[in-house]
């Protein structure tokens, strides 16, 4: 697998070069007050363990739940049934369960309700889908093999909760002779609850209940407080380094960060983790900017034409799908960064990896629920985001990019929206390709219009600066799937679904169903016929 690993600390100097010159030093990283969400008690009397992070850490933490075994099951040896009695616990709003060997399977079911943090009403039992192992690293990568992950099931948006009931039961497995006791599925080891709280938003509000820009026939109302400001006048539409996996060359060095009044208050008040993950988008939008604003089919067009001949010389242009003339690619969509949705940079590993380039997209469901605002999707993909990190063990979100329901589209994993990032979504096919989650569950439920036309944009943006015809195919290799063995040469879809290279109902039966639309559309936004 070629890839690059990046140290953000020569951006992070770089990206300190643009920060106002009366900050003085160390300023960047100055701990910020602790609110009282962050402060909260901790277990004294449990076991739980309360993960929280240092005094200038943003909102937010994780309660971590050993799972015993329930008092029917100890006289059977406890390893087929878990769980925990009802019980008031901190606040939450995100949860999910782990256990220690990510190569093991939880062959069961896992139930739970949870009680309303203002209601104080408890809902009905749900389910968690165990087959979280579907996604994350390849095999083989040091992210995959860096001895922090665990299995772990979907997580599950509950909303603002303080109290929970578990079952965690194992599916029986058929026994020997008439007369001996049937064999029993022991559960993993190390069966913990994890309940996230996500955290309050950032001091810039939420998006709004908007549609996906002006594609989907509705207005998109950017967050209060936000940047409006788009990339400096003449910066190109992607950095040097978008094939090869360089940081970026002089991306943290450009005209990114020359606001004034609240946007240079803003860039003081950052730390070296929030500037290096800002300052990989630098040729968009000024530094630490809460979003990248969409562009004009046109517009987009002018700043690829001023790198087309570098990424035909890096792609090849005899490559499959690659531009030598034409230059297909969608208008830049509006696309909120990490920054915006309130991302702690602390969390995630500090280096970024990439891939050589981007083939694919492939498109899942996260699995999350539907039950959320898009008011609320910051929050959802906050939690999201410490689940992966703190309770799955990842080096960062898995995805590169979310949607939620409205049609808002997200910055995922670090290291800049127009770079191949290495991401951990679709076990087997990470390399070459890039993760799209739309927030919610789609198997029963239709996704909205909204998700689906941001979803065409995005893609027709994204493969389009790699020469990628929606349409088309391309040719992966598998580092190891339970559906292509390691090696083996794989054509897929350019825009495929997660079950298209891992047995798995995601990305859900409906979303799965819109695919071959999005194909078009996409194509179609790219000006292909």
């Amino acid at each position: 697998m070629r890839s690059s690993l990046v140290s953000p600390i020569g951006v992070a100097c770089g990206a300190a070069l643009v920060l106002p010159l009366s900050v003085p030093p160390g300023a960047a990283a100055a701990p910020r007050a602790v609110s009282a969400s962050a402060a909260q008690l901790t277990h004294t009397s449990s076991p739980a363990h309360r993960v929280r992070q240092g005094p200038s850490a943003l909102p937010g933490s994780t309660e971590s739940l050993p799972l015993p075994a329930r008092a029917s099951d100890r006289s059977a040896g406890g390893g087929a049934e878990r769980g925990l009695a009802r019980r008031a616990v901190h606040p939450f709003s995100l949860l999910g369960v782990v256990w220690d060997d990510a190569d093991e399977e939880l062959r069961g079911s896992v139930r739970v309700r949870t009680r309303a943090l203002r209601s104080h009403d408890w809902s009905d039992w749900r389910e968690l889908s165990a087959h979280g192992h579907e996604h994350g690293a390849d095999r083989g990568t040091t992210e995959r093999d860096a001895g922090t992950v665990r299995g772990f099931t979907d997580p599950l948006w509950v909303g603002e909760s303080d109290g929970v009931e578990i079952r965690v039961r194992a599916v029986d497995e058929p026994g020997g002779t008439a007369t001996e006791t049937p064999a029993r599925a022991l559960l993993p080891r190390g069966l913990r609850l994890e309940l996230v709280d996500p955290g309050g938003d950032p001091v810039t509000d939420g998006p709004a209940q908007a549609g996906a820009g002006t594609a989907a026939g509705a207005q998109t109302v950017a967050p209060a407080g936000s940047s409006s400001s788009g990339p400096a006048s003449g910066s190109s539409a992607v950095t040097s380094g978008l094939t090869t996996g360089a940081p970026g060359g002089t991306a943290a060095g450009t005209a990114a960060g020359t606001g004034t009044g609240a946007d240079a208050v803003q860039q003081a008040a950052m730390t070296v983790e929030e500037a290096a993950s800002s300052a990989v988008n630098a040729e968009f939008a000024d530094l630490g900017a809460t979003e990248i604003t969409e562009l004009s089919k046109e517009e987009t067009e002018e700043n690829l034409a001023e790198y087309g001949e570098e990424t035909e010389a890096a792609e090849g242009a005899g490559a499959p799908g690659a531009t030598t003339r034409k230059p297909y690619i969608g208008p830049r969509p509006r696309i909120i960064t990490r920054r915006g949705w309130g991302a702690d940079e602390r969390l995630r590993e500090r280096r970024f990896r990439y891939t050589k380039t981007v083939k694919a997209a492939f498109v899942h469901h996260s699995g999350t629920g539907n039950n959320y605002t898009c008011r609320q999707a910051p929050s959802v993909l906050r939690g999201i985001y410490r689940y992966h990190v703190k309770s799955s063990g990842w080096r960062d979100i898995g995805y590169n990019f979310a949607i939620d329901k409205c049609g808002n589209i997200y910055e995922g994993r670090a290291g800049g929206v127009a770079k191949p990032v290495m991401g951990a979504h679709t076990l087997g096919f990470n390399s070459s390709s890039t993760g799209i989650a739309v927030l919610g569950s789609y198997n029963a439920t239709r996704p909205p219009a909204a998700a689906t036309t941001a979803l065409a944009r995005l893609t027709a943006w994204k493969l389009g600066l790699h020469g990628i015809n929606p349409r088309g195919k391309a040719r992966l290799t598998s580092k190891g799937s339970n559906k292509y063995t390691y090696g083996k040469k794989v054509g897929l879809h350019a825009i495929s679904g997660h079950r298209d290279g891992y047995v798995t109902e995601c990305p859900g039966r409906r979303l799965y169903a819109k695919l071959g639309t999005t194909r078009t559309s996409s194509a179609r936004y790219q000006g292909r016929r």
